[in-house]
């Protein structure tokens, strides 16, 4: 069977297994999909790690980016082979790439981005697109990126047709987050040379056991000041998705995803500030109490900024494209599950 035999595909591709799949099965079509070797940086991240067993559950076999030894452990521990390097290793991120029948870029240097530099860590993310895009110009195979809801519309809800404003964003944010939404731009427009690239936007939390993101530092937080605080009067509100539930979207793009789309990962799509703060507060035994807009920065640090934004989100068409659908548990449910208020080790 070739590319030119299946109609429900974009991929034109060689020597590639191919399987049926039932996701069409409410129209009795039957419709094939192709096992591809994905290309997968930041594997071994909180995302990653849910993508690389979604995709090899699927048939897919993984090349996963290990910067550590710990990393290269972890992803052979899941099935996937390892590609030793970093996000500055460019040549080898272009032949990883090159080797592929797609990528899936999810390493950012979070690290860096936390402790001062957002925007060294947005321009590393800018070579690091354009060495893995550049490798895939003119192959009509898949590419993939992280990109975020928070701060697209601000005070309506945002959806797959909104495009950031750039100009606004030099002035909403710091140069950091403008350079990300630039990156997120750039890899979209890799559609008119070829390249099958997608942005998933994702929510400013993607929650489940082990999260060390916004979830978790908001517990941290509350648990340290004494008191679950929220901006204002808290109704200010943020999407969510649980990452078991994002992974299969990655996946599904993947797989399918049209050249040029935006996608959201969206499944709550916007939960009020307060009404964590609350589930907070409940969990922890302290008061939930309003933070001044003066004082949020002093009582959230960095955090605050994003904590004040009013971003919810919606993933109608997403799921209208990929027919995806989440399937775990919502943000507040999953944060009565109790796993984010266990005390921290000494």
């Amino acid at each position: 069977m070739t590319g030119t035999d299946i109609g429900a595909t974009v991929m034109a591709a060689t020597d590639i297994d191919v399987v049926p799949s039932t996701r069409f099965a409410d129209d009795d079509r039957l419709t094939w999909r192709f096992l591809m070797r994905v290309f997968v940086t930041g594997a071994s991240g909180w995302i990653g790690s849910a993508v690389v067993p979604e995709l090899i559950g699927s048939g897919h076999q993984v090349i996963g980016l290990a910067r550590s030894d710990a990393s290269a452990a972890a992803l052979t521990a899941a099935g996937a082979e390892v590609q030793r390097g970093g996000l500055d290793d460019l040549d080898i991120l272009g032949s990883a790439a090159a080797a592929s029948d797609g990528v899936i870029h999810l390493a950012f240097k979070h690290d860096l981005a936390f402790t001062g530099d957002f925007e060294g860590a947005a321009n590393a993310d800018r070579l690091a697109i354009e060495a893995l895009g550049e490798a895939l110009v003119g192959s009509d195979r898949p590419f993939l990126i992280a990109s975020g809801t928070l701060g697209l519309a601000p005070g309506r809800v945002a959806t797959e047709r909104d495009m950031p404003d750039l100009d606004a964003a030099t002035t909403l944010f710091t140069g950091g987050p403008a350079i990300r939404a630039r990156n997120a731009q750039m890899t979209l427009e890799l559609a008119s040379r070829g390249v099958r690239s997608s942005v998933v936007r994702l929510p400013p939390t993607n929650h489940g056991e082990g999260d060390n993101g916004f979830m978790a530092t908001l517990v941290a937080i509350a648990r340290d000041k004494g008191v679950s605080g929220y901006i204002g009067d808290g109704t200010n509100r943020w999407p969510a998705v649980h990452r078991l539930d994002s992974a299969r979207l990655f996946r599904l793009a993947v797989e399918t995803a049209p050249a040029g789309s935006a996608l959201h990962a969206v499944a709550d799509e916007g939960v009020a500030i307060r009404d964590i703060a609350e589930v907070i507060g409940r969990h922890l035994d302290i008061p939930v109490l309003s933070i001044s807009p003066e004082d949020a920065g002093e009582h959230f640090t960095w955090l605050a900024g994003f904590l004040g934004s009013d971003s919810p989100a919606s993933s109608a068409l997403t799921r209208a494209l990929l027919a995806w659908e989440p399937t775990h548990l919502g943000l507040i449910d999953d944060l009565d599950q109790g796993h984010y208020f266990h005390t921290p080790a000494p």
